[in-house]
């Protein structure tokens, strides 16, 4: 058994072998000491050779799943080798085989799934085309110019069987590949093993991707077209749009190949291929994701971002596409009209609405059920399942009947119950089958008679005994016949001796005894064959009778997941109608105008979440003809970063289909929303927070187009003051003057210097956060008004956050003494006992950068000798520095 192990452990050296031995999946050696305390488990030790130990440690079969959660989340891969014959069968050791590979992008186990994400595994490949590129200053063949590049991405999810390709061409297509890997966020990349040693250089490291390395022949794009070909039963990829992919197609078919290795079965449920183009939607980077919280909030989970404020879905995988749709908003305006008049129809209609929601809660993950089905996991309650979900079919689709909108009328067509298959299933598993196949009782009566016989047997040994033995008594005559049981002869026919004339030919002497004597018949052995065996082949006839009828589901596999699609699409709509009930949001118009116009607009998730006093609206117009740039200033803690953050949330979810928080809003078509947004440092890849800014800043400069919208959240305040000011207004300038680079911007700054550049550029425009100050006291409003201010309330926001009060206390007298142009250096500290204490109206005002620079003013009253001056020419003097003061 040992050398069968370690023959298999060869093979598979960087995977935590679970070697089956009979009821335990058992583990050796180095395996055993490395899964110990991963698993909780205790580690035990077996004499081996001479005087040595084997460490070893071992967990039960039917448990299992819950052991593969613990070792993937310890980011550990694991071969599962099982018994492969029947151990009452075998000739010496029992054939044991790999019977699947568990890795973090290949999980089937539902405790390891989020039911409401998907479980991407993405391949990636770099292709550098030989051919050379016309450039401006050389012809096709200048050997300045460098080769064309191309990376190609794949896309899968094995637990629901989805498959797309995606290609990038280009300088930068390396970034925009890991940025999208970034948006997918998946479990596991693989990449080919020649970019092993470019490994981290792409993705944030916090995301904690598991990365494989495959070899570079699987990549290969002629034998990658192959696999495809043969995975998807075709003769071409004409037909899903990819021919010519040659980088999609390459990273596609190495992908397959991994997902065979892994799972060394037909993939059945992996049937079809998508070709899609990130930029057919509103482009959402990895930034741009983490700085607006749409899927997890910074702190990390759910809690606190978009998606759990939108996600009203009722299915899981409802809550998958809603997912999708708001990481890919559509930039098609009729697809976009056509969700928001099918969510509008839900939400004015109560009847439909409510019985929608109704069956839709009783429909099961028919994706991942037929992806179980189709990798032969499928459990009984899997298909039990199946069938309570195909029994809800038809009444969804009939509380749609009174629907009109284009959408939900498709939809609603689109809803096939498969009463042929529901018919099977429901005369085939039982109301409430068993979690295992092994535990029996899956197949319903009446479906099998000889099922139904065997179990009649075992469940009735005694009863069919004295049935035959009323049979044999009728036959031969002797009414004192006896059947009996011994462990020696099984089951025997007793007669006396004074019976012995009357017994049939075909009776078979077996033992003789004083006063009667046994005999078997044919008819005999055989029932004591099947009494004996009724157990042992009553499991035998249900699992055939199950693999039959999964392979029966396993054909309408294709037609399951579009009926999954439909119902997750169905399921969003009526999530978004339930969202915005919950929310008061209204429909919002869109169109492809380039202006963004929205009254009493509010923050979804802040309104939902801050319970203890109502959220304040605001109203916003930015256009690119007019207020394209709008700089808002004002203190901390009063609104500006919410305010900025709102308008690029109202606008994803206007473009994801859904209706917003507002009192009305127009919104024009945005190809991509940027944001440069606080100051998240990347310490473990040795970048600093400016430097982030810098890089963040420079795509946002490079990529944004007029159509773009671009939120930016204090640029520059990772470096020295002038520095940061600098860049601040340059970037402004540059947003403002480039051509076809002109997006809408919204720019929260406590730099009051660019306020100036509403005079100096003619789209910028001025807002500010108002604020009231009262008795010394400061109130902040939240209320977004024309204007600049020169006020930041810096130290009023650090006394509403808690800095202690001699804190406060020292800053305001620091303030006072800078505002009038006194050094803080030369005026000691109080002590504690005596603190300095100065009214908030007493200057409390944002000083100016440039006040370090000496006034015209200033440097002529220096050279002025007041002893010499006639009254006459010191009037006159006066009268001049005060007009040029004004």
């Amino acid at each position: 058994m040992v050398r069968q192990y370690n023959a298999i452990k060869a093979q598979y050296p960087n995977y935590i072998l679970m070697f089956r031995m009979g009821d335990f999946f058992e583990m050796f050696g180095d395996d055993a000491r490395t899964a110990a305390p991963i698993l909780g488990i205790t580690l035990t030790k077996r004499p081996w050779g001479e005087g040595g130990e084997m460490a070893l440690a071992g967990v039960p079969f039917h448990a299992v799943e819950g052991y593969l959660a613990k070792f993937i989340r310890a980011g550990r891969k694991v071969a599962i080798c099982d018994q492969t014959e029947d151990p009452k069968k075998a000739k010496g050791i029992v054939r044991r085989e790999v019977v699947r590979l568990v890795t973090p992008g290949t999980i089937l186990e539902s405790e390891l799934l989020d039911d409401k994400a998907h479980n991407f595994l993405v391949s990636a490949c770099e292709r550098k085309d030989g051919r050379r590129t016309t450039a401006a200053t050389g012809g096709p063949n200048d050997p300045d110019r460098a080769p064309d590049v191309a990376w190609g991405l794949a896309v899968a999810d094995l637990s629901t069987g989805s498959f797309e390709i995606a290609e990038f061409s280009g300088p930068d297509a390396a970034r925009q590949t890991f940025s999208e890997i970034g948006r997918l966020r998946p479990a596991e990349v693989l990449l080919p093993d020649s970019l092993r040693r470019r490994e981290g250089a792409w993705l944030d490291p916090s995301l904690k991707i598991a990365f494989t390395w495959v070899a570079d022949a699987d990549y290969e794009p002629a034998s990658a077209r192959r696999r495809l070909l043969d995975q998807f039963q075709v003769q071409s990829l004409e037909g899903y749009g990819a021919e010519g992919l040659e980088s999609a197609i390459g990273a596609a078919g190495a992908l397959v190949q991994y997902l065979r290795d892994t799972q060394m079965s037909a993939l059945r449920h992996i049937n079809h291929l998508h070709v899609y183009r990130p930029t057919d939607y509103l482009v959402l980077d990895m930034t741009t994701q983490r700085s607006l919280e749409l899927v997890e909030a910074i702190h990390g989970g759910r809690s606190g971002a978009l998606l759990d404020v939108l996600d009203r879905t009722v299915t899981p995988m409802g809550g998958r596409m809603l997912r999708r749709w708001l990481l890919q908003p559509l930039k098609a305006v009729e697809l976009i009209h056509a969700r928001l008049d099918a969510v509008g129809e839900i939400y004015n209609a109560t009847t439909m609405r409510t019985a929608v929601g109704e069956n839709l809660r009783g429909i099961h993950d028919l994706e991942r059920i037929i992806s179980r089905v189709g990798l032969r996991a499928a459990t009984p309650r899997d298909l039990a399942a199946l069938r309570q979900s195909l029994s809800l079919i038809d009444p969804l689709k009939q509380s749609l009947a009174s629907a009109s909108a284009s959408l939900l009328c498709q939809l609603r067509d689109g809803l096939d119950s498969h009463p042929l298959l529901l018919g099977l299933l429901k005369r085939s598993i039982v109301d409430n089958p068993p979690l295992a196949l092994r535990d029996g009782g899956v197949i319903r009566e009446g479906f099998n008679a000889e099922l139904d016989e065997l179990r009649s047997v075992a469940e009735n040994t005694s009863g069919w005994i004295e049935k035959m033995r009323r049979v044999e008594i009728e036959r031969t005559g002797i009414q004192n016949l006896k059947i009996k049981y011994n462990k020696v002869f099984g089951f025997f026919i007793e007669v006396s001796k004074g019976n012995l004339g009357n017994v049939p030919p075909d009776y078979v002497r077996k033992q003789t005894l004083v006063n009667a004597e046994r005999f078997i018949t044919p008819a005999l052995k055989e029932k004591e064959e099947i009494i004996l065996n009724a157990q042992e082949r009553i499991g035998e006839i249900e699992a055939e009778l199950f693999e039959k009828i999964r392979q029966d589901v396993t054909a309408q596999t294709r037609s399951i997941q579009r009926l999954a699609e439909t119902v997750a699409r169905l399921d969003c709509l009526y999530g978004l109608a339930a969202a915005a009930i919950a929310g008061r949001y209204v429909k919002p118009e869109v169109d492809d105008g380039d202006a963004i116009e929205i009254r009493q607009g509010r923050h979804p998730v802040i309104e939902a979440v801050q319970k203890d006093r109502p959220f304040v609206p605001n109203d916003l117009r930015i256009s690119n003809r007019h207020d394209q740039i709008l700089l808002i200033t004002g203190p901390n803690m009063a609104g500006k970063s919410t305010y900025i953050r709102q308008a690029a949330l109202l606008t994803i979810m206007a473009q994801m289909g859904s209706f917003i928080p507002a009192s009305s809003a127009r919104i024009g078509l945005v190809d991509r929303i940027f944001t440069r947004v606080g100051a998240m440092d990347y310490l473990v890849r040795g970048q600093s927070t400016f430097l982030v800014e810098m890089n963040e800043t420079a795509n946002i400069l490079n990529n944004a187009t007029d159509r773009s919208l671009v939120i930016l959240d204090e640029i520059g305040r990772g470096t020295s003051t002038y520095d940061g000011l600098s860049i601040a207004w340059a970037v402004v300038e540059c947003l403002h003057s480039t051509e076809g680079r002109r997006p809408k911007t919204l720019f929260a700054t406590h730099y009051h210097e660019l306020t100036e550049l509403e005079e100096r550029l003619e789209r910028v425009t001025n807002l500010n956060v108002s604020v009231l100050e009262e008795g010394g006291e400061i109130t902040f409003l939240y209320r977004i008004v024309p204007g600049s201010t020169d006020h930041s309330y810096g130290i009023y926001a650090g006394k509403v956050a808690g800095l202690p009060r001699l804190v406060i206390d020292r800053a305001q007298a620091i303030l006072h003494d800078l505002e009038f142009g006194r050094s803080p250096a030369h005026s000691a500290a109080p002590p504690p006992d005596r603190r300095v204490r100065v009214k908030a109206d007493e200057g409390l005002v944002q000083l100016s950068l440039f006040d370090g620079i000496e006034h015209p003013v200033l440097e002529r009253l220096r050279r002025i000798d007041a002893n010499a001056l006639t009254p006459l020419e010191a009037l006159r003097i006066l009268g001049e520095l005060a007009d040029e003061a004004r």
